[in-house]
């Protein structure tokens, strides 16, 4: 019975300190991967650095030069309620995922929408806004296109930014149709307004400001949204840390209203146009 029960002893001695074993394992490997999240990194640095594509009103610089938009609003208050700097790095829109990955910054905020592509390379956070595509359309090119079937003709030549989500939907939408692409979205916009294709395709409020500028020339076509999803951070996979502090940053400030006005202000009203360059 001694024997017995000094083994008994002995295996509920050794479950204890695996047990033990066990937690203090779990709790240095939780600390370690906590240490490699881009979080620890921008709070060293002290400063977030964040990729973005010049687009408006995404991003865009004003007459003196400097950068100006809804994401530099957001990137600015993401780092004051980091309490870091913020350091933004515009970067060709097609090449903004591998600067990522390559660890040029440390997020993209540029109104990248999410898609099942981009979430093989890299992960999004929950959406920060969203918006819809329209079209932009030449008014004397097409003023036999009563539909929007009508568009879907290989007489017809659409503009867009490369590697952008019109350059995608554009081809599903109007697999007979010509696309010519472009690096910036001026270009795609120019191209329709010089008569060179008949449409464009953007977010909002692009295509009617355009039309507001270009009245005799441009025009929206119809009053649809296509392909209304939502835009997120982009983040390098592998950082749980970093998607559960930028999700409920996100979230208090969906919930407090703050990007809703923000949001408003650059996407629904055309008081800061006169702090931007024509063209």
């Amino acid at each position: 019975m001694n024997l017995i029960k000094r083994i008994s002893t002995c295996a509920v001695l050794l479950l204890v300190v695996l047990g033990f074993s066990t937690t203090a394992m779990a709790q240095q490997a939780t600390k370690e991967l906590a240490s490699e999240s881009v979080i620890e990194s921008i709070k060293k640095r002290g400063a977030i650095k964040i990729g973005l594509s010049i687009f408006k009103p995404w991003s865009m610089r004003d007459k003196n030069g400097e950068l100006i938009g809804f994401e530099l609003d957001v990137g600015k208050k993401l780092a004051e309620d980091m309490g870091v700097e913020a350091e933004f790095i515009p970067t060709s829109w097609d090449g903004i995922i591998p600067a990522l990955v390559s660890g040029k910054f440390d997020a993209i905020i540029s109104g990248m929408t999410t898609t099942p592509q981009r979430n093989l390379t890299i992960n999004f956070t929950d959406p920060y806004a969203y918006s819809g595509l329209t079209i932009l359309a030449n008014t004397k090119m097409t003023a036999g296109l009563a539909t929007i079937e009508d568009y879907n003709s290989e007489d017809v030549i659409f503009a867009a930014r490369r590697g952008a989500t019109p350059a995608a939907l554009i081809p599903q939408m109007f697999p007979k149709a010509e696309l010519l692409l472009f690096d910036e979205d001026g270009a795609s916009t120019q191209e329709v307004l010089n008569g060179k294709a008949h449409a464009t395709m953007a977010s909002e409020p692009t295509p009617s400001s355009e039309a507001r500028r270009y009245p005799d020339v441009l025009n929206v076509p119809f009053n649809t949204a296509f392909s209304a999803t939502g835009e997120a951070f982009g983040i390098r996979k592998g950082d749980p840390d970093a998607i559960n502090f930028f999700n409920n940053w996100i979230n208090m400030h969906t919930k407090n209203g703050w990007l809703k006005e923000r949001h408003d202000y650059w996407f629904r009203g055309d008081e800061w146009s006169d702090m931007v360059p024509e063209g």
